[in-house]
């Protein structure tokens, strides 16, 4: 059986620079606080909050970096619906390094997804509270920004 999906949204990042908690037990760990952003879909349409999202970025000892992502997206009929999500971005160590510096580095240089997940109590929303969802996507200059599909 081959995978359908359909587009859920566009979502756009902005990132606070870096705070950079240095080498730990698990690997080195880097914390991108989320200073606001927004998203657009057909469905689904809002901003990101500024005061409440992180992106705590694990280097592991393989050199590709595990994500763990807290969100809180605020729909344009004002419903909160928090949205966390895992993933994987590796590349070369050179596209790393440019990446580090916070350069502009084409998506095809790098490999980055995730697997978004929602919650919300908003019952207009209720339908996000039970899919399974796939992202790709692209840092940039200040932020970073994805692709989000509803696998059907």
């Amino acid at each position: 059986m081959t995978l359908q999906s359909r587009h859920l949204l566009t979502l756009f990042i902005d990132l606070h620079p870096a705070l950079e908690l240095g080498r730990t037990p698990a690997g080195g760990r880097r914390i991108f606080p989320v200073s606001g952003g927004h998203f657009d879909g057909e469905r689904l349409k809002g901003k990101v909050s500024p005061l409440i999202g992180s992106d705590l970025l694990l280097e592991r000892a393989d050199g590709t970096f595990q994500q763990d992502v807290r969100l809180l997206l605020i729909a344009e009929d004002e419903s909160l619906i928090l949205m966390t999500y895992r993933g994987i971005r590796r590349a070369s160590a050179a596209a790393s390094l440019r990446l580090a510096k916070g350069e502009a580095v084409a998506p095809s240089e790098y490999y980055l997804r995730t697997t978004p997940c929602f919650e919300t109590a908003a019952p207009v929303h209720a339908w996000l509270n039970g899919i399974v969802a796939v992202a790709t996507g692209e840092r940039r200059p200040g932020g970073v920004t994805y692709e989000v599909f509803e696998i059907l």
